[in-house]
């Protein structure tokens, strides 16, 4: 079973036209995902990809009944797409845009917090790489060759590491049940916290990797989930073991401002509440397959 997304969910993409939006929406119709139209404002009534474009959000829900969006607008207008996709019902949006000013995400909080839990949109992002369900589908931009279907979870800040945890895993004969990235900035649609509650009330998932990095107290937060609500075993990675305090590594969100946000204090933390954390991101598969109980070769 797969969180998130399923072979009956219907995808639109904001920004469909651009090329970047077309590149991987044609990735992920060849993959096998249901992608049912396109939204760039200006272009509605044409077709890309033999799916149909339309000018408003609204406009293709009610010609789709689309439940889905992945987003690849600028980020001057990336807040307004995504507040336009929950005004339009849409019930899980992907942003994958990066560059977003925190002011424009605080925005897209408050607006989400209006709508009562059953009819509030799921947002991953920004700035994530998005979510796959191996032979089922995806929505984002991750390589999807490189994901084995099977029953351990995937979450995490950096997509490339969560990349890199998925080719260890399949190399190692483990496959996924789900990837989610949620993003490296500072304030983010779903958080460790929220994508570990879907794992744990998923019958097909028997086991999570969570991968972090410094900055921000996600990890600290889902360490407290794991330890309190969560029966099924949790192994992470945390980056940035070397990062200095006070300075931007990397994503917009990755800097040490408090206790509790270096890597190693995180590292502390997830062990303490019973998490097995990879030394090294070249060990997050072995670390994945010792916490299953398979043998690994020294």
């Amino acid at each position: 079973m797969a969180i998130l997304i399923t072979k009956d969910t219907k995808i639109i993409v904001q920004g469909m036209s651009g090329r970047i939006g077309q590149f991987h929406a044609e990735e992920m119709i060849d993959y096998g995902s249901n992608v049912v139209g396109g939204v760039t404002p200006g272009k509605g009534g044409e077709t890309l990809l033999g799916r149909p474009l339309f000018n408003t959000v609204r406009d293709a829900v009610e010609a789709t009944g689309a439940d889905a969006s992945l987003l690849f607008v600028p980020p001057a207008f990336a807040a307004d797409a995504m507040m336009e996709a929950a005004d339009a019902g849409i019930k899980t949006a992907v942003c994958v845009t990066d560059g977003l000013p925190a002011q424009d995400m605080m925005k897209v909080k408050r607006f989400l917090k209006r709508y009562p839990r059953e009819k509030k949109m799921r947002l991953i992002g920004p700035n994530c790489a998005g979510i796959i369900s191996p032979g089922i589908g995806f929505m984002g931009i991750m390589p999807p060759h490189i994901y084995k279907a099977g029953r351990v979870g995937i979450v995490g800040r950096s997509g490339t590491l969560g990349y890199e945890a998925a080719s260890q895993m399949s190399a190692l004969g483990i496959g996924v049940s789900s990837s989610i990235g949620i993003g490296g900035d500072p304030i983010n649609g779903s958080s460790f916290k929220d994508i570990l509650e879907l794992f744990e009330n998923d019958p097909e998932t028997d086991a999570v990797i969570m991968i972090g990095e410094i900055g921000g107290p996600q990890e600290a937060e889902a360490a407290g989930f794991v330890r309190d609500h969560m029966s099924k075993p949790v192994a992470a990675y945390v980056a940035g073991l070397s990062a200095p305090k006070g300075r931007k590594m990397g994503h917009a969100g990755a800097i040490i401002s408090a206790f509790g946000e270096s890597a190693q204090e995180k590292v502390e933390i997830l062990q303490d509440a019973g998490i097995m954390v990879a030394p090294n991101p070249s060990s997050m598969g072995e670390t994945v397959a010792r916490m299953l109980g398979m043998k690994v070769a020294a």
